[in-house]
C-alpha cells in the first residue's frame, strides 16, 4: 500500500494497478497497528480509479466494500467466513484478515491481508492451499464488474448480528457492538 500511494503521489500511476508480495513485515492496519505475515500469505494492494466503482459507495464504507468482494471469494470454500465490522474477516471467531482503504487523487488504494497458511507468527489462518497469486487473480476478475454497494451492503445487513459480541474503536474510544444498529446511510 505504501509503495502504490507513493507512486500515485508522484504521478508514476495513472491506471488500476495491483501489488502483491511473498512476505510482509511492516503492513499497515487499522489504529496504526501492523500486520506482519509470513510466506504463502496473501498481501496485496489494489489502485483503482474512483470512477470504476459503483456511483452509491459511500468513501466511508470502502474497506467494507473491498473486504466484502474478498468474502465473497473464499466464502464457498470456508462457510464460516463473515465479515466483522468494519474491516476485519473472521473465520469463526479468529480474525484471518483484514481490508485498510485509502483515498488518494482520484484512487482509491486497498490494501488487503488474507493469512492462507499458519507459519511462525501463530496467526489463525485459513489453512488452504489457495495461492496468493491466485487468490489476486479471483479478486481482479470480481472487479472488472464491480457490484452497486446497496447489493453488498443488504448482503452484509444480513450478517451484521455477528459483530454483537465484539467492540470496535473511534479514536481511542472502544465502543461495544452489542446493542449495534446497522443504518442505511
Amino acid at each position: 500500500q505504501l509503495f502504490l500511494t507513493d507512486a500515485i503521489r508522484k504521478g508514476e500511476i495513472n491506471e488500476p494497478t495491483a501489488v502483491i508480495t511473498a512476505d510482509q513485515t511492516d503492513g499497515i492496519g487499522s489504529r496504526e497497528n501492523r500486520w506482519i505475515g509470513g510466506k504463502g500469505n496473501f498481501f496485496a494492494s489494489v489502485a483503482l480509479k474512483i470512477s470504476m466503482l459503483p456511483e452509491d459507495l459511500p468513501p466511508v464504507s470502502t474497506s467494507l466494500y473491498f473486504a466484502w468482494l474478498m468474502k465473497e471469494i473464499l466464502g464457498p470454500s470456508f462457510p464460516d467466513l463473515w465479515l466483522k465490522w468494519p474491516n476485519d474477516l473472521y473465520l469463526g471467531e479468529g480474525k484471518i484478515g483484514g481490508v485498510l482503504t485509502n483515498r488518494l487523487k482520484n484512487f482509491y488504494v486497498a490494501g488487503i491481508g488474507v493469512n492462507l497458511k499458519k507459519n511462525e507468527n501463530f496467526f489463525n489462518a485459513l489453512e488452504t492451499e489457495l495461492l496468493p497469486m491466485i487468490l489476486l487473480d479471483m479478486y481482479l476478475k470480481r472487479l472488472e464488474n464491480p457490484p452497486k454497494w446497496k447489493d453488498i451492503f443488504r448482503k452484509y445487513r444480513l450478517e451484521f448480528g455477528k459483530n454483537r459480541c465484539f467492540y470496535a474503536y473511534d479514536g481511542s474510544k472502544v465502543i461495544s457492538l452489542e446493542n449495534a444498529h446497522l443504518l442505511e446511510d
